[in-house]
């Protein structure tokens, strides 16, 4: 496992979830990468179990007990997808151990406002579909992060790439239903 550094933009509204802060948080640590990343895999942990249970590993994220974290929720980077794999025969593959309260996820993709849908040629093939959307006119690249717990609560944060900044990230539950939908199958056995 590998750590993710603390990174604060302008913090997160005054009465955000846990899992909203740690969306966020995501959000913050991958603008921080600049764009054009590969996906990322986060486990999320209860801190506080993670502060008794890992001490070495909360000392080593920063968060030992004399840190002044209010986090609820740390979000621990995975290793490196693989690369190549189809993201959701990958996410097939995951099983979390109990300690994992929840998991999260950024990826960048292409994206085209819905007044470009009905201008979508048909029977394209996935790559066809890709390179046109690649070449459209009103395409917009974007990150998305995406969370979920697993109780079922779920959370994201979408930034556009012409509007990088962290007072411009919309978030909200449903906004990446697909996504939420795969990373939530990785907790059902």
């Amino acid at each position: 496992m590998l750590g993710m550094p603390n990174v604060s933009p302008s913090g997160p509204p005054m009465a955000a979830s846990p899992l909203t802060v740690a969306v966020l948080e995501i959000d913050a640590y991958a603008g921080s990468l600049g764009w054009d990343q590969p996906a990322r895999l986060f486990a999320l942990v209860d801190t506080a179990r993670l502060r008794a249970h890992e001490p070495g590993l909360a000392a080593q994220l920063g968060l030992d007990d004399t840190a002044s974290t209010t986090a609820t929720l740390t979000p621990v980077e995975q290793e490196e997808l693989p690369a190549g794999a189809a993201l959701d025969e990958f996410l097939a593959t995951i099983a979390w151990p109990d300690a994992v309260v929840g998991c999260a996820m950024t990826v960048e993709r292409m994206m085209l406002p819905p007044s470009a849908e009905a201008s979508v040629p048909d029977g394209l093939t996935d790559a066809q579909l890709t390179s046109w959307v690649a070449e459209h006119p009103d395409r917009q690249e974007v990150r998305m992060t995406v969370a979920v717990l697993r109780d079922g609560a779920r959370d994201s944060a979408v930034r556009l790439r012409e509007k990088d900044s962290p007072t411009e990230v919309l978030t909200g539950a449903g906004l990446v239903p697909g996504l939420a939908e795969a990373l939530a199958a990785t907790f059902e056995s």
